[in-house]
C-alpha cells in the first residue's frame, strides 16, 4: 500500500476534504467535478483519483471544454476566481432548460473579485447551492515544499523593463495573497522579517505579507488566531546566495533534474538497451524508496539500490549471482508479489546509472573546479590563489557545452564579487559566447555584482563553520539557506541584516532548548504541533539543494519544522534562460493574463 501523503500535502488534502467534499455530501449521491488548469494540478499534487472516488465524485471534468450534458447530476466547480473559469460556469447554466447539470455547488481557490462575482449571480444564481472561498492558491509541491501560482515570476520581479511598474506591483500583491493562504492552511500567524540586501523586492513583499496577514485574521471570524504564533516567516530574495543556482549538485534529486530530461517530475527510461521499450515514472512521495534517497549523495545511492535489489531477490532465490537489469526483468515475471517493490528499485537505479552516465566522462572534472571556485579553497582547505587559473581549463575543454562553461564563469565572478567590464569581454570572446552573454550580465539585475566598483565595496557574507561536518570532496559547498534557517532557529539572525516587519513572536524559540528539557517526550506529530515553524519564502526561484536543507534542518532541530517555498523550483539551466530573457521585451517573454 502507498504510505500517506505527508505534511503540506496532506494539510492541504484534509482543507480541501472538509471545505468542499464534507460541505456538499449527501450520502449515496454521485456528483461532477470541474477543475481549471490550476486546481486540475493542486487536486493531482495531494490526492489520487482512487481518494476522489471515496469522496462521492464519479467525473472529473475540464471547466474550459465542451462537454456532454448531465442534468441529472450535481456538480462541484473548484475553480480559481479568473474570467476564464467564471465563463466557463456561466456557460454550463446559461438558460435553466439547457443546464448541463442539476445544480452547482461553486468553491473558489481565492477571493472572488465584485466584477466576477456579479456577473456570476445575475447569469444563473438560480442553479448555484453554494458558493464559498476555499483560501488555497499555493501548490504543496512536496512535504515540506511549496510553490506559488505565479507565471513568468521570474521576468516580472527581475526584469529592468518592468521596474517601478504596475505590472510588478501587481505580481508582488498576489505573491502576498498566495503566501497568506499557506500561512492560513497551516493555521499560522508568523513574524514576518526578510533580507534587507540584495535588493527591496524582500522587503516590499514582507510588507504586503506583513499587511494581508493582518487583514485576513481580522476578517475571518471562524479562525481562533489573533495574535502571533510559533512561527516566522523569512522572505529573501534570490540574489542573495547565486552559487547555489549554478554548481552541478551530487545528491540524488538535484542531480537527476540537473542533469537529465525531467519534465513534470516523469522520468524517461528504457530497460533493455537502447532498444528497448520507454517507460515512464513520476518522482513522487507516495514512493518511500525515493523519499528514503533522493537527498543522499549519488555514491552513496549507488552503493544502497543493488544491496536493496539483492535483498528482495534473495528473498526467493530466484536469481544468482551478478544483478543485470535484465535478469531482474526475468525475475518480475516469476515474482508478481515483489513486482511493485522491484519497478522502483529499477527506475531508481536506471535514474543513478543515467546520472553517472553524465557525471563521469565530464561533470566529475567540472565539480572539483567549481568547488574551488564557489569556496576559494581546495578539498585540503588551502586557500586558492589564482582563481583565473583554476577556471581555463574548463573554458578550454571542447568537451564541456556553453551552459556548462557560463555556470563556471558565473562562479568564479561570484567568488571575486564582480570582475573587470575588459575582463569579462574577454572571457565572453573566448568561449565564444557572446549570443548567451546576457546569462551572465543580467545577474545585475539580481543585484549580484558582475562588473566590479571600488566605489561598492561588497563585504563577504560569514558561513557557519562546517570543517567537522563529513562531506564528500566534490560536494563541499552548503546552501546560504541552511546557514539562515539554522541561525534562525537558535535565535543567532542579526536584527539589522534581517529586520522584522512585524512583532517578533513572543514565544518564538525555534531551538526549543528549554522547553524540550521540560516536558515529557511527546509523538512527533503532538511534538510538531507544539512546535515552532520556520517558513522560507525565496522569490525567483528555489534549487533542490535548498530544498534538502529544509528537510535537514528540520531533522536535526526535532522542536522546529521548517517549510521552504518559492514562486517556482528552479534547475541551473532553466534559471540561466530565465536570466537571460530579463533583458527582452515583455510581449517576447511573458503569457497573455486571461
Amino acid at each position: 500500500m502507498a504510505p500517506a501523503v505527508r505534511g503540506l500535502k496532506s494539510l492541504v488534502w484534509q482543507k480541501l476534504k472538509s471545505s468542499i467534499f464534507d460541505d456538499c455530501r449527501k450520502e449515496d449521491e454521485w456528483k461532477i467535478i470541474l477543475l481549471d488548469d490550476y486546481t486540475t494540478k493542486l487536486l493531482s499534487l495531494c490526492c489520487k483519483m482512487t481518494d476522489l472516488l471515496a469522496e462521492g465524485i464519479t467525473v472529473v471534468e475540464n471547466v474550459y471544454k465542451n462537454r456532454e450534458p448531465v442534468p441529472h447530476m450535481k456538480a462541484i466547480y473548484f475553480i480559481t476566481p479568473t474570467k476564464k473559469s467564471v465563463d466557463g460556469l456561466i456557460d454550463d447554466f446559461i438558460s435553466r432548460s439547457s443546464s448541463r447539470y442539476k445544480a452547482a455547488y461553486v468553491y473558489f481557490t481565492d477571493f472572488c473579485p465584485d466584477n466576477l462575482f456579479n456577473k456570476m449571480k445575475s447569469s444563473c444564481s438560480k442553479s448555484i447551492r453554494r458558493c464559498k472561498e476555499i483560501n488555497i492558491s499555493f501548490f504543496p509541491y512536496e512535504s515540506q515544499v511549496f510553490t506559488l501560482n505565479v507565471p513568468d515570476a521570474f521576468y516580472r520581479c527581475y526584469s529592468p523593463t518592468l521596474e517601478k511598474t504596475k505590472d510588478k506591483d501587481a505580481v508582488m500583491e498576489t505573491m502576498a495573497e498566495q503566501i497568506v493562504t499557506l500561512c492560513a492552511t497551516l493555521e499560522e500567524n508568523p513574524g514576518v522579517r526578510c533580507k534587507s540586501t540584495p535588493s527591496d523586492n524582500a522587503s516590499k513583499l514582507a510588507h504586503l505579507v506583513e499587511k494581508h496577514l493582518e487583514d485576513y485574521y481580522k476578517t475571518d471570524e471562524k479562525s481562533q488566531i489573533k495574535a502571533k504564533t510559533h512561527s516566522q516567516l523569512i522572505i529573501i530574495d534570490r540574489g542573495f546566495d547565486p552559487v547555489s543556482t549554478v554548481l552541478h549538485e551530487l545528491t540524488f534529486q538535484a542531480m537527476a533534474y540537473d542533469l537529465l530530461p525531467i519534465e513534470n517530475d516523469t522520468y524517461k527510461y528504457k530497460t533493455d538497451g537502447p532498444a528497448g521499450k520507454e517507460k515512464e515514472a513520476i518522482l513522487e512521495e507516495d514512493d518511500e524508496l525515493w523519499v528514503k534517497i533522493r537527498h543522499k549523495h549519488i555514491a552513496d545511492v549507488i552503493e544502497e539500490i543493488p544491496k536493496l535489489l539483492k535483498e528482495v531477490s534473495s528473498k526467493k532465490k530466484a536469481t544468482e549471482g551478478k544483478l543485470s537489469l535484465s535478469s531482474l526483468a526475468q525475475l518480475m515475471k516469476k515474482m508478481p508479489h515483489y513486482r511493485k517493490e522491484i519497478t522502483r528499485q529499477v527506475v531508481h537505479l536506471n535514474l543513478a546509472e543515467d546520472c553517472m552516465s553524465k557525471f563521469k566522462p565530464n561533470i566529475e572534472r567540472l565539480c572539483k573546479t567549481e568547488q574551488d571556485l564557489a569556496l576559494g579553497t581546495d578539498a585540503e582547505g588551502q586557500k586558492v590563489k589564482d582563481l583565473m587559473r583554476v577556471l581555463l581549463p574548463v573554458l578550454l575543454n571542447k568537451s564541456h557545452d556553453n551552459y556548462d562553461k557560463i555556470r563556471a564563469i558565473l562562479l568564479y565572478i561570484f567568488s571575486t564579487n564582480g570582475t573587470t567590464q575588459e575582463n569579462l569581454d574577454k572571457l565572453i570572446q573566448n568561449v565564444q559566447i557572446e549570443s548567451d552573454s546576457d546569462m551572465i550580465r543580467n545577474w545585475k539585475y539580481l543585484g549580484v555584482p558582475i562588473i566590479s566598483s571600488s566605489a561598492v565595496q561588497q563585504h563577504k557574507q560569514t558561513r557557519r563553520d562546517r570543517s567537522s561536518e563529513e562531506t564528500f570532496q566534490l560536494s563541499r559547498w552548503t546552501p546560504v539557506i541552511k546557514d539562515v534557517m539554522e541561525d534562525a532557529i537558535e535565535n543567532k539572525l542579526d536584527s539589522k541584516e534581517w529586520p522584522y516587519c512585524s512583532q517578533c513572536p513572543p514565544t518564538w524559540n525555534g531551538s526549543g532548548a528549554v522547553s524540550a528539557r521540560q516536558k515529557p517526550k511527546a509523538s512527533y506529530q503532538d511534538e510538531r504541533k507544539s512546535s515552532a515553524r520556520l517558513i522560507v519564502f525565496v522569490i525567483g526561484g528555489i534549487t533542490y539543494s535548498e530544498m534538502r536543507s529544509a528537510y535537514e534542518v528540520s531533522q536535526a532541530y526535532k522542536s522546529c519544522e521548517v517549510i521552504i517555498g518559492s514562486t517556482h523550483i528552479l534547475t541551473p539551466r532553466r534559471l540561466l534562460d530565465e536570466v537571460k530573457s530579463l533583458s527582452k521585451p515583455k510581449d517576447t517573454v511573458c503569457i497573455k493574463d486571461e
